[in-house]
């Protein structure tokens, strides 16, 4: 298996003014610590600005300002899965990948502007693909901070943390370049592209790891930016009965 020499880091916004200092930190400090224990391996974060209208091009600029391994990509299209699949398009495209070999060399990472990433998440992530992994399935958790208590009961209820876990969250979510493009890398669609890719991936008999080893931390709000994403779920578990999450 070819060992991972660069990685490029997705992450799609839309007005995330509240949460993007602390997302871009995170991915720096990953990055750092990844580059730290080994250094030969290159890092790049896409920053894909998905029709923004509040401070968060300026954020991300300052942050870019700082940091030369990101780049920044505005698009106008109100939708995550189209933005993930621009932000790896716009990267494959400055650094076309020459042979196949490149192309299994490179990792794309992905995560969420609403989200914190731990310090080891590239690290593990590389580790992973290093030892066969063609894509990695990462767990996360709600910031409970400000959340509704019996949403997040609920939601521990049916998300334990476990290895070989059956969930799939885009802000958690890593695939090695070759597997993506032979796949047909992301749909273009409001939701649900992290799981459509993942679908692709095992359909063609990529190895797919899930692991909570590497725990993300996104938001607990239920003021859903996607129809059917991660807040539309959570909203949904804070109406059901709660017969139904005891049964």
């Amino acid at each position: 298996m070819d060992r991972i020499g660069e990685v490029a880091v997705v992450v799609p916004v839309h007005n995330e003014e509240q949460h993007l200092a602390r997302a871009l930190a995170g991915i720096r400090a990953a990055a750092n610590a990844l580059q730290a224990r080994q250094p030969d391996v290159g890092v790049a974060i896409v920053v894909v600005l998905d029709t923004c209208t509040d401070n968060s091009l300026e954020m991300a600029a300052r942050a870019a300002a700082a940091d030369t391994r990101i780049t920044l990509l505005e698009v106008a299209f109100r939708s995550v899965g189209k933005s993930r699949a621009a932000g790896i398009e716009s990267f494959l495209a400055a650094c076309p990948l020459s042979t196949d070999a490149a192309s299994r060399r490179l990792w794309l990472a992905n995560t969420d502007a609403d989200s914190c990433v731990p310090a080891n998440w590239l690290q593990r992530q590389v580790a992973l693909a290093d030892a066969g992994a063609d894509a990695v399935l990462g767990s996360v958790e709600p910031d409970p901070d400000g959340m509704d208590a019996e949403i997040l009961r609920r939601w521990h209820a049916r998300h334990p943390f476990e290895e070989n876990h059956a969930h799939v969250y885009g802000a958690n979510f890593g695939v090695r370049a070759s597997a993506y493009q032979l796949s047909g890398g992301f749909p273009r669609q409001r939701s649900h592209e992290d799981r459509a890719l993942v679908e692709k991936l095992r359909r063609r008999g990529f190895a797919v790891t899930a692991t909570d080893s590497i725990r993300v931390l996104t938001s607990g709000r239920i003021h859903a930016r996607a129809p059917h994403g991660f807040g539309a779920y959570l909203l949904a578990l804070g109406l059901e009965p709660a017969v139904a999450i005891e049964g």
